[in-house]
């Protein structure tokens, strides 16, 4: 067994853990490891070919491998040190057990950040009825295939949900010479950024079928088509409109789901709608030397959030392992009406301002924003549009943050849908 000892340890060097550890060893943890169960660091950004990352953090457009290198050099060049092809296994009180090829990897810190980022939704979560031939995958392992091995997945594609990783995959399909034959969503309303629709759907011609689902998958070797059928309010389908499209690839971007098997290990609290740990405004969990970030706490829209967010995660995991991160009662955050969830869910007493990210349950024009305490309203933001696709952010100023009185609850109304 090896045995090592850090300040800081974080699990998961995709672009969550690389910008936690780099940003503990600025605020002082002298001692900072990065475990990785695979064999290169960058996470799901290596197989992001596509531009379009680092314009909020860098002030340029980068591809997703140009984004990971320029942390993965300034990790290096901070001094972090790097466990590759690690799996951790248990998180136990303040050690975490590992395993690689050379055996078991017991590492002793004084806190630990969570960045495993998160994994997609198979056929299986969905129960779509039908045969089981070839040509079904997940829109990331698709990505995979083609940007990372070069393999072709299909000729005729149709894609179910409307998630970015989908827009971005019917764009790659189409320029690889593949016929995307639809995008299909179940909600009346983009799961994804509204720039992923202009630029990979619409600068295309793939159509986009809203308040649709796919019924049944026929094939016996391969997929030869899919039934698509409308909704109703209820999302249920509508099963005399239902329409046959001919096709031998089915993609599926139907979301994500954050990878906590570590988490839930520790016994730390997850939130029921995000899937997450609950966490306060500094990141850190119910167990106080346990910190999370990145898409392991809510999925994102925008690496560059990830990059933020999971700087403040290794900042305050570097304090608390410094005995500096200061120990104080907390009040809830909670969703309002319009608001599908709020991260943190909770915020601990201070005089510093506190950043609320949010998505709205349903799009809307002319919406107003807010946080209130049991007093009123604190905070208030008015925007042209709001959708489900994009995380919003109110920040409530410290002089408030300090002198709250009651649970804090966010809202978002609209004023045109």
């Amino acid at each position: 067994m090896k045995n090592y000892t850090c300040n800081v340890v974080v699990v998961g060097a995709g672009p969550a853990g690389l910008a936690a550890a780099i940003s503990a060893k600025k605020n002082g943890a002298e001692n900072v490891i990065i475990i990785e169960r695979e064999n290169r660091m960058g996470g799901i950004l290596k197989q992001c070919i596509h531009a379009g990352f680092g314009l909020q953090y860098f002030g340029e457009e980068l591809t997703g491998p140009e984004y990971a290198e320029k942390f993965m050099n300034l990790a290096k060049d901070a001094g972090v040190e790097f466990l590759l092809n690690t799996t951790a296994i248990e998180i136990k009180e303040k050690s975490l057990l590992c395993v690689n090829t050379e055996g078991v990897v017991h590492i002793e810190f004084g806190a630990l950040v969570l960045a495993m980022g998160c994994r997609e939704r198979t056929r299986a979560n969905l129960m779509i009825p039908g045969s089981r031939p070839a040509g079904i995958y997940t829109a990331g392992t698709a990505q995979k295939l083609i940007n990372v091995f070069g393999h072709k997945v299909g000729d005729e594609v149709v894609i179910l949900g409307s998630g970015d990783i989908g827009m971005i995959m019917a764009r790659r399909l189409t320029m690889g010479g593949a016929k995307v034959k639809a995008v299909i969503e179940i909600m009346p309303y983009l799961a994804g950024l509204v720039r992923n629709k202009l630029q990979c759907l619409d600068d295309f011609d793939i159509p986009l079928m809203l308040s649709h689902t796919i019924v049944d998958i026929t094939g016996v070797d391969r997929v030869e088509s899919v039934t698509v059928a409308p909704v109703d309010e209820k999302r249920q389908p509508i099963m005399e409109q239902a329409q046959v499209i001919p096709c031998d690839t089915l993609l599926l971007s139907v979301g994500l789901i954050p990878e906590n098997e570590l988490t839930r290990s520790a016994d730390v609290s997850l939130s029921g709608i995000t899937k997450g740990a609950v966490v306060n405004q500094y990141k850190q969990t119910d167990k106080p030397y346990i910190f999370a970030c990145g898409n392991v706490l809510h999925v994102n829209d925008l690496v560059d959030h990830v990059s933020h967010e999971s700087e403040d995660a290794g900042k305050f995991a570097a304090m608390y392992a410094a005995g500096k991160l200061p120990q104080t009662e907390e009040i809830s955050v909670e969703p309002g009406e319009g608001v599908r969830y709020v991260c943190p869910q909770k915020m601990a007493a201070t005089e510093e301002n506190v950043d609320l990210y949010f998505r709205t349950a349903a799009p809307g024009r002319n919406t107003t924003l807010t946080i209130s305490d049991d007093t009123g309203v604190l905070v208030t933001k008015k925007l042209v549009r709001t959708t489900p696709g994009t995380i919003e952010k109110l920040t409530l100023p410290g002089e408030l943050a300090k002198n709250t009185c009651g649970k804090l609850v966010v809202r978002a109304e609209h004023k045109e849908v």
